[in-house]
């Protein structure tokens, strides 16, 4: 099953670093999914059938390149299965929580076929869409068009 993410919700971590997961996301990625570091410091989470896919495309990185081997240590080292409690919340391990920075005020990010979760000090940190049309120009090699 081909699933989309899209859309931004903000939402909060409790004292125990759990979080509900926004009801547009859960229903899409069901009750057991996938969360592992990311990339520019957030998280990212994954359906089941997304991650076993990462996974496969991980395993394919050649084993004699030192990089893919640390990437792949780093991914799957730092990555944890969740599961929504009847709540509606997950828990986020204190490791994770610590790379992404994740403290009070959290953003969920839909981003095509995974989610990322920021911290929302450093979301808006990072993200800085006053210049989206000078980011598109610059991505024209890779075919977008708008």
């Amino acid at each position: 099953m081909d699933v989309s993410f899209t859309g931004k919700y903000n939402h909060t971590l409790d004292a125990k670093g759990r979080i509900i997961v926004p009801a547009r996301f859960k229903n899409s990625l069901g009750d057991v999914f996938q969360i592992c570091i990311g990339m520019d410091g957030c998280l990212y989470i994954f359906t089941k059938d997304r991650w076993n896919e990462f996974v496969e495309e991980l395993n394919r990185l050649p084993g004699t390149d030192m990089r893919a081997r640390k990437l792949r240590r780093a991914m799957l080292a730092n990555s944890s299965e969740c599961e929504v409690d009847k709540q509606g919340r997950i828990l986020i391990n204190s490791d994770l929580r610590k790379a992404a920075a994740l403290d009070k005020e959290a953003v969920f990010v839909g981003v095509g076929n995974k989610i990322e979760l920021w911290d929302k000090d450093r979301f808006d940190e990072a993200n800085d869409f006053s210049s989206i049309e000078e980011i598109a120009e610059s991505l024209t090699e890779y075919g977008i068009s708008f």
